[in-house]
């Protein structure tokens, strides 16, 4: 499909409408953070539910109110004052491979962050660029596994300077960060800005926008990340990832 800027623009836009509307939110992970009007309990349970964001989404939204559920519906709650027996009850859970053993590491990494380094929104804001979260990505992902952990559990935690694409995270961060008219996405954190963020590159996101020659890379890595960003922000500078709706719902919903 060969459009021209301004037309590819027009249609990418329209589609933008169609999908980032509240109805969005009731069938995506995106759910079980709105539940909560803390703004920890929003960051902590929206990291934890886009770490498992693979597979059904039926199946992850399953899992994400699962883990809200071991953790007593209160996760910064949970998170700061939980007792090493309680964290133990973690053990049980399991989504694909993410396991009970790496729900237990991560609650004690993510109370680390906000005892030690003044929660996520600090660490994000320290290490971002002016034009990308990517390296702030690798900062991050080494300062949450300071603490003691299991070789295995880093796995979870993707990092753009191995070529990953990080996927989970980048949708987490578009969460986080921006602000649209709809109550989709939460704004949260007002000293990053929308125009700093990547487009959450997954098998569908990639393939539309291979069909819509916004990206020429056929890996969904790092590589192919920074060249969709390049074209979204041709697109808007503002708010390039408001396309991620329109890649996903042309890909998901349309199966363009």
């Amino acid at each position: 499909m060969k459009l021209k800027q301004n037309e590819l623009k027009e249609f990418l836009d329209f589609k933008v409408n169609q999908y980032n509307t509240k109805a969005f939110i009731t069938d995506d992970p995106i759910r079980i953070p709105h539940q909560f009007r803390l703004k920890e309990d929003i960051e902590i349970s929206g990291f934890l539910v886009s770490t498992i964001a693979w597979g059904n989404r039926k199946s992850i939204i399953k899992s994400g109110e699962k883990m809200i559920e071991l953790m007593g519906e209160s996760p910064y709650d949970f998170v700061m004052t939980a007792s090493p027996k309680q964290i133990e009850r973690l053990e049980g859970f399991v989504h694909r491979t993410f396991n009970g053993a790496d729900f237990a590491t991560f609650i004690k990494a993510i109370r680390n962050l906000y005892k030690k380094h003044g929660g996520f929104e600090n660490v994000f804001a320290k290490c971002a660029r002016p034009d990308s979260l990517q390296p702030a990505i690798h900062e991050f992902k080494k300062i949450f596994f300071t603490i003691t952990h299991d070789d295995r559990t880093e796995k979870h935690v993707s990092d753009p300077y191995k070529n990953s694409a990080a996927k989970k995270i980048n949708m987490w961060l578009r969460w986080m960060v921006r602000k649209d008219k709809t109550g989709v996405d939460f704004g949260l954190w007002k000293s990053i800005s929308p125009s700093q963020l990547s487009c959450p590159l997954d098998v569908h996101s990639g393939n539309v926008a291979r069909k819509l020659g916004l990206l020429k890379r056929n890996q969904n890595d790092a590589k192919a990340l920074a060249e969709l960003d390049l074209s979204l922000r041709r697109l808007d500078h503002i708010d390039p990832v408001k396309y991620d709706f329109a890649l996903f719902g042309l890909g998901v919903f349309e199966k363009f």
